[in-house]
């Protein structure tokens, strides 16, 4: 096959006379996905997929290859618009079947051609592999023009946890000054604006490696918004805060996931600000929110997890829950 029978068309998940073309799009992901990963991809739910389609953070252009009115590759521009408006996100995959004909160059020229008509100057892409396979993705982004920006360890920690080490971890002298809390499903208005704080911190107080991003514009509004967001995705959600007992005021805090099927739990942001930083807050806020989801969600089996490979504190604490690593995920960077 060349690329020359191959039609590119646009993707939208919110059009019902062009269901088929969107399933079909999702497919090639989830396909793409199991390749490499087997059942421990990382592929978004058809229904996920189009609630964030109606985000309003965001503007995300799809489009889908198709050869004899098969769909064999898809790829998906994510742009910011509360702030990094010069970024893009690029997420391609091409089925494996159909490999090596040119599917995926042909998608990434229309991706970056879309991605530069909206003013947008920094493409970014992502790989992921077995934590004891090899980056396949990793010479297709370098001939495109693409540098490795960051490299992330996912880990994965197995359900239910020990719970006399997590309640060993909660009773830990020295944590008189805060307590951990969470809340499922949302959190009271009372912490919107530490919530926004936080999620603003988010941006600035993790590592980033060479990704040329800004700081985050977080308000009370846009926290509103990524609960419904993640309401509209079917999701349940827990955060846990580390609340100072002195000030009451919100100084780190984590969230977790569960979509559905309801046995998988995605950890999200995990942040203790720099200036509480040293008293075990994260361990304590992973061993919260661990005990939570265990309780709400007893069919969780497992809590998969995201961090930077230069973030060895947070790398420490999940071995200190008994996370195991089981895949990587590079980031990819690409200024133009």
């Amino acid at each position: 096959m060349t690329t020359a029978h191959v039609q590119i068309e646009p993707v939208t998940g919110l059009d019902p006379s062009r269901e088929d073309l969107f399933l079909g799009w999702a497919a090639v992901y989830d396909a793409s996905g199991r390749h490499g990963l087997g059942d421990a991809h990382s592929s978004w739910g058809v229904e996920e997929l189009r609630e964030l389609e109606r985000s309003t953070g965001q503007r995300r252009l799809a489009w889908a290859a198709l050869c004899d009115g098969r769909v064999v590759g898809a790829v998906l521009v994510v742009m910011p618009l509360h702030d990094n408006r010069t970024t893009a996100q690029t997420s391609l995959a091409v089925h494996p079947d159909h490999r090596r004909d040119g599917i995926g160059s042909r998608l990434l020229v229309t991706a970056e051609e879309a991605a530069r008509a909206q003013g947008r100057t920094v493409l970014v892409a992502v790989t992921e592999w077995a934590v004891d396979g090899q980056d396949g993705g990793a010479g297709f982004a370098a001939r495109h023009g693409y540098s490795a920006a960051q490299s992330t360890l996912r880990s994965a920690l197995s359900l239910p946890a020990d719970p006399d080490r997590l309640q060993a971890v909660l009773s830990a002298a020295g944590g008189d000054a805060y307590t951990m809390q969470s809340c499922w499903d949302g959190i009271p208005e009372r912490w919107l604006v530490g919530r926004a704080e936080l999620s603003r911190r988010m941006s600035t107080d993790i590592p980033h490696g060479d990704l040329l991003l800004e700081e985050e514009v977080w308000d009370e509004e846009r926290v509103r918004e990524s609960y419904a967001r993640i309401a509209g995705m079917g999701r349940r959600v827990v955060d846990t805060f580390a609340v100072e007992q002195e000030t009451g005021r919100l100084v780190g805090y984590t969230q977790v996931q569960v979509g559905c099927p309801g046995d998988l739990g995605y950890q999200q942001d995990t942040l203790v600000v720099r200036e509480h930083r040293g008293h075990g807050l994260g361990l304590r806020l992973k061993a919260a929110s661990t005990v939570a989801v265990m309780a709400e969600l007893p069919d969780v089996t497992r809590i998969r997890t995201w961090n930077a490979d230069d973030n060895l504190h947070m790398l420490a604490v999940n071995r200190e829950l008994g996370s195991q690593a089981d895949a990587w995920l590079r980031v990819w960077q690409k200024a133009v």
